[in-house]
């Protein structure tokens, strides 16, 4: 027995909304998992704060729209097709999928969406590649404490640059 139209409608709105709190999201074709690797792969991915949803290609494209954030995810929507809703973390949740996808080596990436740009496999994989939010912060932080530590060098070397150079002059005049 299949859907009711009322139930369609149901889930194109949850998609909607589910696509609205999202930043970016990947288009896989999930075809040959089994339910224990679909539920490995949504365990790694709520990790990074990421939804994998399955739904008809069909339904995806009445939720995408008119949406422009989200049209160009039509290009992907052929085929068995999952998709990877990102809310926070894109890098995290792209490298979660690639381990995923190494250790079953079942899935395969059609690409992804991101602030209205269709990416292709290569970009995301460019992107996944990228330093994590809290490694960037590191970095910025272990900068800003090298360059506040030259700052307090620098400052405390005038006094004792004087003081020599004052003990060189007194020096100087008692000889």
């Amino acid at each position: 027995m299949g859907r009711t139209l009322e139930n369609k409608k149901e889930i194109v709105a949850d998609l909607k909304h589910l696509l609205s709190e999202s930043q970016m999201t990947l288009v896989i074709d999930y075809q040959g998992l089994t339910d224990s690797e679909l539920k490995d792969l949504r365990q790694r991915l709520r990790n990074c704060n990421t939804l994998c949803k399955v739904t008809k290609n069909t339904l995806m494209n009445l939720a995408v729209d008119g949406d422009d954030s989200w049209q160009s995810m039509v290009e992907f929507l052929q085929g068995p097709s999952a998709f990877l809703l990102v809310k926070d973390d894109l890098g995290g949740a792209i490298k979660a999928y690639q381990d995923f996808q190494k250790a079953t080596k079942k899935t395969a990436l059609r690409g992804g969406v991101l602030e209205g740009r269709a990416l292709s496999e290569d970009q995301v994989k460019a992107i996944g590649d990228l330093p994590s939010k809290e490694q960037l912060m590191a970095q910025v932080a272990g900068a800003l404490n090298a360059l506040t530590t030259k700052i307090a060098f620098g400052i405390k070397e005038v006094p004792g640059s004087l003081a020599r150079a004052t003990q060189a002059i007194a020096d100087k005049e008692a000889a």
